[in-house]
C-alpha cells in the first residue's frame, strides 16, 4: 500500500483519542499531519484514514478526515461504508444516501 509521509505518519499514531484524555501536544500533532494532507487522497489513504475515528468529534479534527476521505477518486467506498462500528461511518454512509436521493 502506498501512503503518503503524512497519512502514513497519521495512520501510526492510530484512532483520534477522546477530546477529555488528549493533551494540547497530542491535538497538534494530529492537526497538524491532517492538515498537511492535499485532495484528493487516494481510495487506499481514504481506506487508511476512515479506521481512524475515534470516540467523538476530536475539536473538528474527525469532520476534518470526513472530507478529506470524501475527495478519494473512488468514493464512496464498498468496504468503508460496510463498517459501521462508530458515529463517523455511519455519518459517512448517511452523507453517501442522502446524496444518491437528492440526484434521484
Amino acid at each position: 500500500m502506498t501512503l503518503r509521509t503524512e497519512v502514513r505518519q497519521l495512520a501510526e499514531l492510530g484512532p483520534l483519542p477522546a477530546e477529555r484524555s488528549a493533551s494540547t501536544e497530542v491535538v497538534g500533532r494530529y492537526e497538524d499531519l491532517i492538515r498537511a494532507i492535499s485532495r484528493p487522497v487516494s481510495d487506499e489513504e481514504a481506506r487508511a484514514l476512515a479506521r481512524l475515528f475515534g470516540p467523538d468529534g476530536f475539536f473538528g479534527l474527525a469532520f476534518a478526515l470526513v472530507h478529506l476521505i470524501e475527495s478519494s477518486p473512488g468514493w464512496p467506498l464498498a468496504g468503508v461504508l460496510a463498517d459501521q462500528s462508530n458515529e463517523w461511518l455511519q455519518d459517512l454512509q448517511g452523507r453517501v444516501s442522502r446524496k444518491a436521493d437528492s440526484e434521484a
